[in-house]
């Protein structure tokens, strides 16, 4: 054996079996001398401060406290009982309470009794899963950042998607269109049913053909000293009617021919609607003149009810309705036989030019105010109630209606002189045209209900492919819609 390891074994040998007293001193010494003591480079750890067998004795000693505690709530249980019995057998007797099962008193004690020795570990470790029956479909990833499975996903990248609505910012024709007018109360762009599109320029009506792009002449004003106020054709596309600043409405065929000079106002005419065969007209003078092209000029009639200049006109799609605008901020609503509206809405707070009725809603009627009111407003002339309203924030010139979809656009002056497309009833914009540097002050929209031409005081005309040809398919397929059903 190593004689320095027997040293050190025997120097700790005595060490032990030294008096307490005299191993402090020692152990003072030691700490106060300054020589140091010489040792090995083995390190054995003492563990006299973990006795194990005395903790796991407080542990049993614990749980068996416990036992005997309960055993001794158990021994006193039946008295408790008793009591509660008692008490029970006198709320039935003195109270009436009615009271047939008497309750455990130490029920609650022993269920949170079971509940802290089983809760005795200080943590738990679970593991919550979502269990679903074994289906390759509808398997849900837990790694998966989308709730729905994996049949579902195909399902909804499978379905095919509604395509995005592009409406191009440009004007696919641009026409020239001098001595335009700048004037927000005249009416002198119109398309015809044929795709003859009719401008009045100055003294002149000219009609453009969409199908050739040939222009021609249709009358010139300038020989009576006479210019041209408004233009419209009626529903079959074989006779205009040009309203003039002396008060006359002219009535011409396609071909050039002049059939007919109507009197009766004393003033410009600035709107024209045709109903039929029957003719309405506008005038400065305050008046709306109906009249039927087949009769003497004697069975006109006329309906007064705007104290200003009438400057917007439009019959309803089912030709029993005349909606008017005027100078004087009101829209009236008239029929086919009373000589006084029907209706009057009296919201706007400027010129009403622009009216349209709805082809998809019966009764729907929309308006656009002028500068001091911007805003756009849809009635229920069934109710004749106001349904709702939207400030553009430029003056509304014209409006029309989408005869495929529920939209409609507007063109717009002072200040923004931009074309916008709404989508109703939402009221969102679909698109947003600019292109014009004046007001945009006329409208009109092709045959097919695609394209829609515009002009203004800049003295051009701008086509735009704005509606699109595929109808809405949630248009009503009741019995009793009018549009639909009947024809």
């Amino acid at each position: 054996m190593d004689q320095d390891y027997e040293r050190r074994l025997l120097r700790q040998i005595n060490h032990q079996n030294l008096p307490a007293e005299p191993r402090l001193a020692k152990c003072v010494s030691a700490a106060c001398s300054p020589v140091s003591v010489k040792s090995g480079d083995r390190f054995i750890p003492t563990r006299a401060g973990s006795n194990w067998s005395i903790n796991f004795h407080y542990a049993n000693e614990n749980c068996r406290s416990l036992n005997q505690s309960h055993k001794a709530k158990d021994a006193s249980s039946d008295s408790s009982k008793d009591a509660v019995a008692y008490a029970a057998l006198l709320r039935n007797e003195l109270l009436g309470a009615g009271i047939e099962s008497v309750p455990d008193p130490h029920a609650d004690e022993r269920r949170h009794a079971v509940l802290s020795q089983d809760s005795r570990s200080l943590f738990r470790y679970t593991v919550h899963s979502k269990r679903v029956p074994f289906d390759s479909d509808n398997e849900v990833s837990p790694y998966s950042l989308s709730p729905l499975s994996n049949k579902r996903q195909s399902q909804a990248l499978r379905s095919p998607r509604k395509p995005a609505r592009k409406i191009s910012k440009i004007p696919f024709k641009v026409l020239d269109a001098p001595e335009l007018q700048d004037d927000f109360y005249l009416n002198l762009v119109d398309w015809s049913a044929g795709n003859l599109l009719s401008v009045g320029l100055g003294a002149c009506v000219y009609l453009w053909s969409a199908c050739t792009s040939q222009v021609t002449r249709l009358c010139d004003l300038s020989v009576d000293g006479d210019s041209v106020t408004s233009v419209c054709w009626n529903e079959r596309g074989g006779l205009v009617a040009v309203g003039t600043h002396k008060g006359y409405v002219q009535i011409w065929d396609a071909a050039g021919r002049k059939l007919t000079t109507l009197e009766g106002h004393s003033a410009r005419v600035g709107a024209l609607a045709w109903n039929g065969e029957q003719l309405s007209s506008g005038s400065r003078d305050r008046v709306i003149l109906q009249r039927d092209i087949r009769t003497p000029p004697s069975a006109e009639r006329r309906l007064q009810g705007h104290r200003q200049e009438v400057c917007g006109l439009k019959w309803s799609p089912d030709h029993q309705h005349l909606a008017s605008g005027g100078n004087d901020n009101k829209l009236l609503v008239w029929n086919s036989s009373s000589l006084l509206p029907v209706q009057q809405y009296s919201d706007h707070l400027a010129a009403v030019k622009a009216i349209a009725w709805s082809p998809h809603q019966h009764g729907l009627l929309a308006s656009g105010g002028g500068t001091a009111d911007r805003c756009l407003r849809f009635w229920n002339t069934l109710t004749g109630q106001a349904l709702q309203s939207t400030d553009t924030g430029s003056q509304v010139c014209n409006l029309a209606w989408s005869k495929h979809a529920n939209e409609l656009v507007s063109t717009h002056g002072y200040s923004q002189n931009q074309i916008l497309v709404w989508k109703y009833p939402s009221l969102t914009q679909v698109a947003k045209l600019t292109g014009h540097s004046y007001r945009v002050l006329y409208l009109a929209v092709s045959p097919d209900g695609e394209a829609i031409v515009t002009g203004a005081g800049d003295e051009t005309l701008r086509f735009w492919n704005v509606f699109s040809k595929t109808r809405c398919t949630k248009e009503s397929k009741s019995v009793l819609n009018l549009f639909t059903r009947i024809r």
